[in-house]
């Protein structure tokens, strides 16, 4: 009797590759033996057009991720391969885009990359040597060492917990290590202090970091040639569940975390939970021990509601702008600056007077005013964005320095306005697409940035949307009360404030300036 294949991958093109399947399964996709992106043959896949007269088609597309798609021109041997039992479903040389020369999927250090299970194209650990991968674990030793040093008991999570105690070792499609923490605390006020209090303490101890959330961050290290972030997550225990951020919230025993036993990961001895295989099975589900690549968290909407309450009011829209910030590309040196950047520019050179871009997103305004000669500030609150920019700014030797900020976090506001406020001169404030892309909350900070800011004289120049129409981009957060905002600026310090409605490819936008003397 013959079984029949539970996939078909038909074809490979430009579009992506034609699947017939009767079944959802994990599959790898490998240019030259190499994974660089796991699909599941349902989930991630579309049904393909079909005649209305023949019934129900089986064929689906998958199609390339948009962070690859750049990466294939050339020619190459590409498979497709079951993550689970390694069966091949396709196997051929392929040419795709001008099929002259071969494809490589590297970045410009010729490090191999490949789609993380967040989406980004990223070096994973597949094709990494020993040396690299004896770095990873020599950086994550080091930051396991400054966590414990700061007050808490970390252990590995999530990948890398998984890697250690099914496989031994990292896993092949991972791309940074994970860490986790229970708190001795069982409010969630109590639990956000004491994660502040341990970022302070590794702060001062020389390490670069990055919040997340009120219980969250992530602590960047550089090895070998690579520069990773390894990602903290705090946790407790209350009533009985553990809520542990990136996003656990399940019934659990004390006594499964403490006390912390080992496993062991690549030939070294790392910290975990006491069972570990608890946390696995609450976090991939029971089939934890059975590889997928692709496998993706399915939170429920109460520890959802639950994490946003507690720790992730600083955050808003972080997720969206994370993945904006990871496909960011050189392309920022090349694009037109805005109208309001050029009005800026204008402005800066009346009053002599450095420029702020608070919500820098890629860095497109910021790079053409430095050139210009202005000197710069780019804030941004997803700063891996700013990067290319950054790059292009150290290479030209121009005036742009990028700063992290969070309008959501008066932390960040009142530190970084009060070191602005301590070097008093003219400055244009530029937030284009801030105002509603924020919350109330951070644009209350936003009038108060600039109270601090603009003490010595400047202006503000702001544009957002207003209304509710459909066609506005997904990333704006509800309405915005154009003269509740006037009136905040006004309370900050503003003498005057002009508001001047605008429509922009269809769309109604509002510009507003705020002028400090």
């Amino acid at each position: 009797m013959t079984v029949a294949r539970p996939v078909w991958v038909r074809s490979a093109d430009d579009n992506g590759f034609s699947v017939v399947t009767v079944t959802d399964r994990p599959v790898d996709v490998r240019i030259d033996g190499r994974r660089v992106w796991t699909f599941w043959t349902h989930r991630d896949t579309v049904p393909a057009a079909f005649p209305l007269d023949r019934g129900p088609w089986p064929i689906r597309t998958a199609p390339w991720p948009a962070p690859l798609r750049r990466h294939l021109d050339g020619r190459a041997r590409i498979s497709v391969v079951d993550s689970a039992t390694g069966a091949t479903y396709f196997d051929r040389d392929v040419a795709l885009g001008g099929g002259e020369g071969e494809i490589r999927v590297r970045n410009k250090k010729g490090v191999d990359l490949g789609i993380d299970k967040s989406g980004r194209l990223v070096p994973t650990f597949a094709g990494r040597s020993d040396r690299d991968i004896s770095a990873l674990l020599d950086a994550t030793e080091s930051v396991l060492a400054a966590l414990r040093s700061a007050g808490v008991e970390p252990f590995v999570a999530y990948g890398t917990l998984l890697g250690a105690v099914r496989e031994g070792k990292v896993l092949g499609h991972d791309s940074d290590a994970d860490l986790g923490y229970v708190s001795r605390y069982s409010n969630p006020v109590d639990v956000a202090r004491e994660s502040f209090e341990v970022q302070r303490r590794l702060a001062r101890d020389g390490w670069e970091i990055s919040r997340y959330s009120g219980a969250s961050f992530k602590i960047y290290v550089t090895e070998a040639d690579v520069r990773r972030g390894l990602d903290v997550f705090g946790g407790f225990l209350d009533a009985g569940r553990l809520y542990l951020m990136g996003e656990i919230g399940t019934p659990f025993e004390r006594e499964w975390i403490h006390p912390l036993g080992t496993a062991e990961l690549e030939g070294r001895a790392v910290p975990v939970p006491a069972r570990p295989e608890k946390l696995l099975e609450a976090t991939y589900g029971p089939g934890w021990r059975t590889p997928d690549p692709a496998f993706k968290f399915t939170t429920p909407e109460r520890t959802i509601r639950a994490f946003d309450d507690w720790f992730r009011g600083v955050q808003p829209g972080l997720r969206h702008w994370d993945r904006k910030a990871a496909q960011a590309s050189a392309r920022s040196a090349v694009k037109k600056p805005s109208l309001l950047a050029k009005r800026a520019a204008k402005l800066a050179r009346r009053l002599d007077a450095e420029i702020l871009d608070v919500g820098a997103g890629s860095g497109t305004d910021s790079l053409w005013l430095a050139r210009q000669g202005h000197t710069v500030t780019a804030y941004d609150f997803a700063v891996r964005g700013l990067a290319p920019a950054r790059e292009h700014a150290a290479r030209e030797d121009l005036p742009l320095d990028v700063r992290y900020l969070n309008l959501a976090d008066r932390r960040s506001v009142l530190s970084e306005g009060a070191r602005l406020a301590s070097r008093p001169r003219p400055r244009v404030v530029l937030a284009r697409h801030v105002v509603d892309a924020t919350s109330g909350l951070g644009r209350e900070s936003l009038a108060r940035l600039c109270s601090m800011a603009l003490r010595d004289g400047g202006q503000l120049l702001a544009e957002f949307y207003t209304g509710t129409d459909a066609r506005l981009p997904d990333w704006v957060l509800g309405t915005v009360d154009t003269d509740a905002f006037a009136t905040l600026l006004r309370g900050a310090g503003a003498a005057q404030v002009d508001v001047q409605e605008l429509e922009r490819k269809g769309r109604p936008i509002v510009r507003v300036v705020g002028e400090w003397s």
